[in-house]
């Protein structure tokens, strides 16, 4: 299972996904956050669990920054 906060063009998830499959393993899944599947640049990406389909903005808090500020936030913020 690999495990990452926000896929947008998936090409490091890509990345990941082929170096691991290398190695055979019995699965191989994704699971994120926050998906943007309409940024994708690469096809059959198996991302199997995702939170939240998000739009294509900009968010800070909850652990996302801007110019390092903001990540403090207790919950997340579109910029405007």
């Amino acid at each position: 299972m690999l495990v990452d906060a926000v896929i947008d063009t998936g090409l490091t998830m890509h990345y990941l996904v082929r170096s691991l499959a290398l190695r055979n393993p019995a699965s191989l899944h994704i699971a994120t956050l926050f998906d943007r599947p309409y940024r994708r640049l690469v096809d059959n990406l198996p991302v199997r669990y995702v939170g939240f389909t998000i739009p294509d903005e900009f968010f800070v808090g909850y652990g996302f920054e801007l110019e390092e500020r903001y990540r403090n936030l207790p919950d997340l913020r579109l910029v405007r």
